[in-house]
């Protein structure tokens, strides 16, 4: 049955968004990326297409927003009083992120990306330096800590972590298994910000 959204008491501006981010996020928990449609997410919503439409003029731009609006941003670093820890907490963010809705929502957008149904450079806009951008951010409390020398810190080393998290992801599925953070964090991301010898 339809639900007559004139019916209903009318939201707008931000607690109309927050209504569709949640129904975006709940619909790809159920039906996945695949299965997510404007239709399903407004009548989830109990908002009418059109509100959508407006604000959304496609079904990537509506999930990518709805994903990062969850993901955590830069500013939000944890801080823990340790590099290794820090490195922990931010690497567990993400892999408990990549195994909600986040993560379908990335494989769909970068399986219609690759097969050239939706724009990769849109991906790349919404997505780029997120998480390098917070992993600077516990970069450069360690080096104020004096944990870290800023002469070992390289764009690379700062990407690591995420590639590996991702790779994970991508190529070998989910669940990630237990201590994966863990001993990315141990066997890499350390190693590579405290080098024990120069």
């Amino acid at each position: 049955m339809v639900t007559d959204h004139r019916k209903q008491p009318r939201r707008r501006g931000e607690a109309l968004s927050a209504a569709i981010f949640q129904a975006t996020l709940d619909e790809l928990s159920e039906v996945g990326y695949a299965g997510l449609t404007m239709e399903g997410v407004a009548e989830r919503a109990r908002a009418s297409k059109a509100s959508l439409y407006r604000r959304w003029p496609s079904r990537i731009e509506l999930v990518m927003d709805a994903v990062y609006r969850v993901l955590p941003s830069p500013g939000s670093a944890p801080d823990t009083g340790n590099l290794r820890d820090d490195l922990v907490a931010l690497l567990t963010t993400t892999s408990n992120a990549l195994s909600g809705p986040a993560g379908e929502a990335m494989r769909g957008l970068l399986g219609e990306a690759l097969r050239g149904e939706s724009p990769l450079g849109s991906m790349r806009r919404n997505t780029q330096g997120r998480g390098r951008r917070l992993m600077e951010e516990v970069v450069q409390r360690a080096i104020e800590r004096g944990e870290v020398d800023p002469s070992d810190v390289t764009p690379r080393r700062i990407d690591a972590g995420h590639a590996l998290l991702r790779h994970h992801f991508l190529f070998e599925g989910l669940p990630f298994p237990d201590g994966l953070v863990v001993q990315i964090v141990d066997e890499v991301l350390v190693p590579l910000l405290k080098p024990s010898s120069r």
